[in-house]
C-alpha cells in the first residue's frame, strides 16, 4: 500500500484531541519520510486489522495527555477471545525522540501478520500466545518531536508542570514501583529525566498501568514476558534498574536466572549485550521495575541501534530501518516461544 494511500485508512476523528479542536499532522523533516508519524501508524495498525481479521485486532489503552489515542494491536488466533495462553507486551516510543523503536514494533505487526499463513514457527507462535503491541505509548511527544523542520531532540510527554514554564514527564521515570527513590530520575521539571509532580502522574503511564492491571484474570496475571523498545546502546537488560544489586530480597534466584538466560538467549540472536539495567546505569520509577516488581512478569528493556553516540544517535539514516528491525527477528521470536 502506497504510504500516503496508508492516510486515507483514518477516520477524520482521529485528527481531532478531546476537546474537538484540530490536533496538527507532523511530518518528519526532509529524508526521513520512511518513518513512520503517528496518523501512518495508526493507519498501519487498521490495514493490519482489516487484511488479517482473524488474527489482529486493533484498539485503545487509553489516550495521551492532547488526547490522542494510545493504539495497540492484539495478534492471535481466536482473537476476540481471551483464551488462557501467555499473554506478551511490547511497547515503544516511550520517548518521543526514539524513533526506531515504533518501526521495530510496526515491523513485528507485519511479521506476525503477514507471515502467519506461509510461516510455520510464526503460525506455532500467534497459535499459542496472545502479544499485545503498543507503537507509540508516547504519541504527543513523538509528534511535537517532527513538529518544526528539524527534529527536536524532544524525549518527555507533553504534559504542563504547573508552577513552571516546563513542559513533560520522562514516561520512564514515572512509574509507581520505587518512584524518586534512588538518584535515577530529577525532581526538576526542566530535565530530561524528570519523574513528575507524582508517581502515575502521567496519563499515558497511567493507561499503561491500568491495561497491565487488567490482565489479572482470576488472581493471576496472564503477562508472561513485555519488551520495551528504546534507542541506543545495544543492550537487553533486565531488572532492576533502581539498584545495582544483582538480587534484591523482592527478587528470587528462579526469576533472575529465567531473566539473565532470557536476556542473553536474545542478545545471542541480535548482537546485542545483555545486562542488569542498574548495572549498567540506575533509573528509579523505571517501567521494566514495576512490571518485575508490581506483577512478578519478565520484563527487559531492549536498547537498539546504534551502540555509541553522535549527534544523530536517535535518528538513524532510514536506509537501517530495515537491517535494524530485521537484526530482532530470531531474538524476538525466541523470547515469544520461550514466553510461558
Amino acid at each position: 500500500m502506497a504510504r500516503r494511500a496508508l492516510i486515507t485508512a483514518l477516520s477524520l476523528s482521529m485528527l481531532f484531541g478531546l476537546s474537538g479542536s484540530p490536533v496538527a499532522a507532523a511530518e518528519f523533516p526532509a529524508g526521513y519520510g520512511a518513518y513512520h508519524t503517528y496518523d501512518e501508524m495508526v493507519a498501519r495498525l487498521d490495514a493490519a486489522a482489516a487484511s488479517y481479521p482473524a488474527i489482529a485486532r486493533k484498539f485503545s489503552i487509553g489516550r495521551s495527555y492532547e488526547g490522542r489515542q494510545l493504539w495497540a494491536l492484539k495478534i492471535s488466533d481466536n482473537v476476540h477471545q481471551d483464551e488462557a495462553e501467555p499473554e506478551i507486551v511490547l511497547d515503544s516510543l516511550v520517548h518521543g525522540r526514539e524513533r526506531l523503536t515504533s518501526e521495530m514494533n510496526i515491523y513485528l505487526i507485519r511479521l506476525l501478520t503477514e507471515k502467519y499463513a506461509t510461516n510455520a514457527r510464526i503460525r506455532q507462535i500467534v497459535n499459542t500466545r496472545e502479544i499485545f503491541i503498543i507503537p507509540m505509548l508516547n504519541p504527543d511527544g513523538g509528534e511535537y518531536d517532527i513538529s518544526g523542520s528539524d527534529f527536536r531532540r524532544w524525549r518527555k510527554n507533553r504534559q504542563p508542570n504547573p508552577g513552571t514554564s516546563a513542559i513533560g514527564t520522562d514516561l520512564n521515570r514515572n512509574f509507581g514501583f520505587k518512584w524518586g527513590c534512588c538518584g535515577g530520575s530529577s525532581g526538576n521539571p526542566s530535565s530530561e529525566n524528570y519523574r513528575g509532580q507524582s508517581k502515575w502522574s502521567a496519563p499515558e503511564v497511567r493507561a499503561y498501568r491500568d491495561f497491565i492491571d487488567s490482565r489479572v484474570v482470576g488472581g493471576r496475571q496472564q503477562v508472561k514476558a513485555a519488551v520495551s523498545w528504546h534507542t541506543a546502546g545495544e543492550y537487553v537488560l533486565w531488572p532492576y534498574a533502581y539498584t545495582s544489586v544483582k538480587r534484591p530480597s523482592s527478587m528470587t534466584a528462579a526469576d533472575r536466572k529465567a531473566m539473565v538466560a532470557l536476556a542473553k538467549g536474545m542478545a545471542a540472536r541480535n548482537g546485542y549485550r545483555a545486562a542488569q539495567s542498574g548495572r549498567w546505569y540506575i533509573s528509579d520509577g523505571d517501567q521494566i521495575d514495576w512490571l518485575y516488581g508490581k506483577h512478578g512478569i519478565f520484563a527487559f528493556t531492549v536498547e537498539m541501534y546504534p551502540r555509541s553516540g553522535g549527534s544523530m544517535r536517535y535518528y538513524p539514516s532510514p536506509s537501517l530501518i530495515g537491517p535494524e528491525t530485521k537484526r530482532n527477528k530470531q531474538a524476538m521470536l525466541y523470547l515469544l516461544e520461550h514466553a510461558r
